[in-house]
């Protein structure tokens, strides 16, 4: 028997840009993106796609964006209307978004040259993306993310995905975007509870990735609790720069291994948007999943008690719960709930579960195996802690 064997090596650019205003007349970046590697004397066709609740939050944009292409002199085109779809966790809970665009790129002739654009929120892009990398195999993605979440986090990254059977992300691809930029402007409808999320996926980036990060979130944490406008750039502009350092060369940009190190915190956090109907938001749901996991660490002997208490502390600062009562919901066989998502979490890496845990701030460590009942004992601390805050707070009132 004899067979043929060769490596192929595919080699991806992945190029984020930082701006303000990428839809004013005068700023050429957009211009200069969608160029590529051609000339913009050819018309470039584009199709805009964009979140529903950033166009009802910012009324102007969607003109801004068709004046935008209307000034290029032809050399951008907008295929039709920016194209307008729901946003946020519920978007992806079907085909039925992914599909409306893939129609529209249908209908408008688009081709693998042509461009597909989503700006918006994390959700918004997973479905853009998903159209993007599917349709004609492949049409070239622009991320304009309009979140501090998916600014730090997943509008740099190379998933996209949408929820099936229950579980978070089990539709999708591995693709990077044609390119990925973060408009600082396009955060100022956001509330501040959608502005606190992506500090967690910073803390998270520094936990695993940079300990000289962790200390500068810790310096600025009173600042970037109050969305000081230079702390917050900062925050986004390294934790991007980390993500997309760990996709070039961590070695497995398409997570055909079993370690995922900047999925800490994430094995609970994905339950507990799901056990909360995704009431809880993301990011939020990584803060919880995280603290979890550095209360197991600590309880483990893997993570020393000051380092973890800085840790949470670092998130309490931020603003964020370190419990969620959906820690304690129970299935239908009396067990706990959120322990369901160490099985998912399990296929969802081809078998074998991989976690990430802290030995140190900046030193993540790989474990397989999970005491259930270090788990419980971990919530209820956690639940405790959150008990003591908030009498705190209240004896504070009171005097």
């Amino acid at each position: 028997m004899t067979a043929i064997k060769r490596n192929i090596c595919v080699k991806f650019e992945h190029q984020v840009h930082f701006t303000d205003g990428v839809f004013d007349l005068a700023n050429p970046l957009l211009r200069e993106v969608l160029a590529g590697p051609t000339s913009l004397a050819a018309e470039v066709a584009a199709l805009v796609v964009v979140d529903e609740g950033l166009a009802l939050a910012q009324p102007g944009l969607t003109n801004r964006i068709a004046e935008y292409f209307a000034a290029s002199n032809r050399r951008l085109h907008l295929v039709c209307p920016p194209l307008i779809i729901e946003g946020g966790e519920r978007a992806k809970n079907s085909l039925v978004h992914v599909s409306e665009i893939h129609s529209q790129v249908e209908r408008c002739h688009l081709d693998r040259h042509s461009y597909l654009l989503g700006v918006g929120g994390g959700a918004l892009l997973d479905v853009a993306g998903l159209a993007a990398t599917t349709a004609h195999r492949g049409v070239r993605h622009v991320r304009i993310p309009t979140t501090t979440l998916s600014q730090c986090d997943a509008g740099v990254g190379v998933k996209n995905g949408i929820n099936a059977f229950g579980k978070k992300n089990f539709i999708g691809t591995f693709a990077p975007p044609y390119a990925v930029i973060d408009d600082f402007q396009l955060l100022s409808s956001l509330s501040d509870r959608d502005k606190r999320s992506g500090s967690a996926e910073a803390v998270k980036v520094a936990l695993v990735r940079d300990r000289e990060f962790f200390e500068e979130l810790e310096r600025e944490a009173a600042e970037l609790a109050a969305f000081a406008p230079a702390a917050m750039r900062g925050m986004i502009r390294r934790c991007a720069e980390l993500h997309v350092d760990h996709i070039a060369s961590g070695g497995d940009a398409f997570e055909s291994g079993a370690g995922r190190p900047l999925d800490f915190g994430h094995w609970a956090a994905h339950k507990l948007e799901e056990l909360s109907g995704y009431g809880i938001r993301h990011g939020e749901a990584v803060a919880a999943g995280m603290a979890l996991d550095v209360v197991y660490s600590r309880q483990a002997g893997l993570l020393g008690a000051a380092a973890a208490e800085r840790v949470l502390s670092l998130l309490e600062t931020l603003g964020f719960a370190l419990f969620a009562n959906e820690m304690l919901y129970v299935d239908s066989g009396h067990q706990p709930a959120l322990f369901q998502g160490l099985e998912e979490f399990r296929e969802h890496l081809g078998g074998e579960l991989t976690l990430m845990m802290l030995e140190d701030i900046g030193r993540p460590v790989e474990i397989h195996q999970v005491s259930l009942p270090g788990v419980l004992d971990a919530i209820q601390q956690l639940q405790q802690r959150q008990a003591r805050q908030a009498g705190k707070i209240l004896r504070a009132r009171r005097q």
